[in-house]
This record gives C-alpha cells, sequence and structure tokens, in this order.
C-alpha cells in the first residue's frame, strides 16, 4: 500500500509539470518505482505509464498539434528509438565509470548518464543565460533533435528533455507546445514499447509479474491521468516566458541528476 500511494502522488505531481515542460514523468518516476520493485520491473513499469500518459494527452490536446513539428521532429525520433531500446541490453552491462555516496545510498555514474546529463546541463543553459537566449537552433536541426531524443528515449527513456531543449526556441504557444510534444512522445513510446514486448517475449526483459506491481501500475496510471487534466485546466493561464523558465529549470535538475548518478 505504502508502494502505491507514494508512487501514484509522484505520478500525479509530475504529470502536471510535464504537461507544461513536456517531460519530467518518466524521469521522475522511474526512480520511485525502482525504491519499491526490481529495477527491470521499474523500467517497464514506468514505460507502460508514460505510454497512457502520452496516448491520454493527446486525446484532450489533439486539437492544437503543430503537424509540421510532429513530422519533422517526430519521424526521427521513431526510428532513433528502435535503435536505442535494442541498445539497451547490450549496454545495460557496462560497468559504472565511479560510485558515491549520497544520504547512505551508493550512487552509480554511468557513461550513458554522464553524456546524457552533459547534454542537457548544455541545453538548459540556453534557456537561463539571457545571452544566450538570443541563440537558436534552425529549424533545419529539428530532425537531429528528434534522432537524439528518439534514442535516448528508447535507451534510457529519457527523452523528453532534449525533446523540449530543441522544441523551446520555436516558442509555440503552450497549447501547442504540450500537445505537439505529447504526440511526439506516444509515437516514441509505441517504438520501444514495440521492442520491449519482444524482448519480454523472448525472456530477456522483465515485466510486472505480481498482482501488487499490475495494481501499482494501474494506479499510477490513473494519477497520470488525473494531473493530466488537472494541467489542462491550468494550461491557458500560462505564458511562453512561463514555460521557457520551467523547462530550463527542470532540463538544469534532470541534465545534474543524471551526471552525477542520483537520476
Amino acid at each position: 500500500m505504502t508502494a502505491a500511494l507514494v508512487i501514484c502522488a509522484v505520478a500525479f505531481g509530475a504529470s502536471v509539470l510535464t504537461l507544461f515542460s513536456g517531460f519530467g514523468l518518466g524521469t521522475l518516476l522511474l526512480p520511485v518505482f525502482a525504491l519499491f520493485f526490481p529495477v527491470e520491473i521499474a523500467v517497464t513499469a514506468t514505460a507502460m505509464v508514460h505510454a497512457a500518459n502520452s496516448f491520454f494527452k493527446v486525446g484532450i490536446l489533439y486539437h492544437d498539434i503543430d503537424r509540421d513539428v510532429l513530422k519533422r521532429f517526430g519521424i526521427p525520433a521513431v526510428l532513433a528509438a528502435f535503435v536505442g531500446a535494442w541498445l539497451l541490453s547490450v549496454l545495460s552491462g557496462r560497468d559504472p565509470l565511479w560510485t558515491w555516496s549520497v544520504l547512505g545510498e551508493l550512487r552509480s555514474v554511468t557513461p550513458i548518464g554522464l553524456v546524457m546529463g552533459l547534454l542537457i546541463l548544455g541545453f538548459a543553459a540556453f534557456e537561463l543565460v539571457p545571452r544566450l537566449q538570443a541563440l537558436r537552433a534552425p529549424p533545419r536541426a529539428l530532425g537531429l533533435g528528434g534522432a537524439l531524443s528518439g534514442f535516448f528515449g528508447g535507451l534510457s527513456g529519457h527523452q523528453g528533455a532534449l525533446r523540449a531543449a530543441f522544441l523551446t526556441p520555436l516558442e509555440l504557444s503552450p497549447a501547442a507546445f504540450a500537445s505537439t510534444q505529447a504526440g511526439i512522445a506516444s509515437m516514441v513510446d509505441v517504438s520501444r514499447l514495440t521492442v520491449y514486448a519482444m524482448a519480454l517475449a523472448a525472456g530477456t526483459l522483465a515485466g510486472p509479474n505480481t498482482r501488487e506491481a499490475w495494481v501499482t501500475v494501474a494506479l499510477a496510471g490513473v494519477a497520470a491521468l488525473t494531473g493530466a487534466l488537472l494541467g489542462k485546466r491550468l494550461l491557458g493561464k500560462a505564458t511562453v516566458r512561463g514555460i521557457r523558465l520551467l523547462t530550463g529549470v527542470l532540463l538544469l535538475l534532470v541534465g545534474a541528476g543524471l551526471a552525477t548518478g542520483i537520476l
């Protein structure tokens, strides 16, 4: 019961935030799932909740999707997600670069986490430092952004931070930003869940295998959907500047967390 309550609370709060920033649900939910379940089960459980949330957000926001951005960013993301998910089993056995302890808990800095964390910290600087805000990723970079986001989404589930970093400079309206992010996320989720399903069938990946785990996943999904509904009600009060500030701060926190092994 304690596990379900904690996981549902995080799923609800993260879902509200992710509607504005475009990322955060999987990043925040995975470590919490991992507190109560084995890591391999936590990965697949988080992917299921994330996918359900993405599809739900598309359902309530699809009218505002920027279809040009969806195609130019989403297609490379889908293709790269297949590659990232396939490489997951290959790279998961790599030894960490180093380990350290925080509050009595051992943390490991992996090559993937360090590289992605440093990338995200760089993107955070572009959102928060006034002199760098004048610089923009050209529209032709959307394909590259999609490929990077999709690859890391398939590999580790951390897709949204990179996606937000490339889409935020486009200065879409808050509704278009949130809905387009959701559309791209759902496309990537389909790709990686397809690969995960094949791995589950082959016995090379573990998924929820107890009644407690399945109930927790279901309740977390409901909590995430409820958070998305609340976020939609607040979306009309958001501003482009506010979205950009929130995105920059979350990019900073996530990047630091990944680079140090905390996340």
